[in-house]
């Protein structure tokens, strides 16, 4: 079970590949294919994500024999919430069971305070954890 959506999490699987490899100086990139077959997420799945991720400036993407996609910064500077955020609406990730007339509109439901804690924990969750914990080479984190 994940706190966020399936195009979240298939985002986060490519990203934590180019992690896994980052190097700055040559820079590793790596194919949307051989992210795909790595991860072993379709083709075009993983070219919608790098497409919104590059977007965002997440990661860059160059054409050609030698292209491919990386990082733009280091893993340890971003989080699970900078690509999350690019694929879910997570302040609205947790709605009220009684439907959006409900809360807000009158007293409060049931569920209210703890899925309030909820939806606080795993953006704190996002927040707090980045792309450093999928490096292969730990010591190189700062």
């Amino acid at each position: 079970m994940t706190p966020y959506g399936k195009t979240a999490q298939n985002a986060i699987a490519a990203m934590s590949l180019m992690a896994e490899v980052y190097h700055d100086d040559p820079p590793v990139r790596l194919s949307s294919l051989q992210i795909a077959e790595e991860r072993k997420l379709m083709k075009p799945v993983v070219a919608k994500v790098l497409t919104v991720l590059s977007q965002a400036g997440l990661v860059t993407g160059s054409p050609g024999p030698n292209g491919g996609y990386r990082l733009t910064k280091s893993p340890d500077l971003i989080s699970l919430f900078d690509i999350c955020i690019q694929f879910d609406r997570l302040e609205e990730s947790l709605n009220c069971p009684f439907g959006k007339e409900w809360c807000g509109n009158g007293p409060q439901c049931p569920l209210h305070d703890e899925l309030k804690a909820l939806r606080e924990n795993t953006n704190r969750f996002l927040q707090e954890n980045t792309l450093a914990l999928f490096r292969t080479n730990k010591e190189e984190v700062s």
